[in-house]
């Protein structure tokens, strides 16, 4: 489904991250705990965290206790606002890369569907230019698929159909 909701996004990017190398049902499973460890995914509370909060997270075993994806969420709170702080909203500029409506495909079965596109590639570019990680074209492409930029969802199921204006 579309999201176009600043804070929801910038959760989704988090947990976006801390999937990378692991089986999304072990994020899922944790998303609560991510909840609760990071403030409610508040990137105003996030960017002001220091070395203190790293520290405690890294002995949170409720989350993936990995440093550089720890620092990286801090890192990445910062660069949300500023890039919100720039175009008045992160939804809107997100959305921009895809003219403000979901791409539709058409794909028949799962193998169709593509890891990265050239539009993950160049968001996925811009995201690090402005200072995120763990934003590879890969990961992106899962989030305009998580937050309905791009309606993958086979013709055979009921919401491709849902899905298409």
């Amino acid at each position: 489904m579309p999201v176009h909701d600043d804070g929801k996004l910038f959760e989704f990017l988090t947990l976006e991250g801390a999937q990378a190398g692991l089986s999304w049902i072990t994020i899922l499973r944790k998303r609560e705990n991510y909840r609760r460890a990071f403030a409610g995914f508040d990137a105003n509370e996030i960017a002001k965290w220091s070395d203190r909060h790293i520290e405690k997270l890294m002995q949170d075993a409720g989350i993936v206790r990995n440093r550089a994806k720890i620092t990286a969420t801090i890192g990445n709170a910062r660069a949300f606002l500023e890039l919100q702080a720039r175009h008045g909203s992160f939804a809107d500029w997100m959305w921009g890369f895809v003219d403000g409506k979901p791409i539709q495909n058409r794909w028949k079965s799962t193998s169709q569907v593509p890891a990265s596109t050239p539009v993950s590639d160049l968001l996925s570019n811009e995201l690090k230019r402005a200072g995120f990680r763990f934003v590879g074209s890969t990961i992106i492409y899962a989030h305009m698929q998580a937050v309905g930029m791009v309606n993958d969802h086979l013709t055979t199921c009921f919401r491709h159909r849902e899905l298409r204006p």
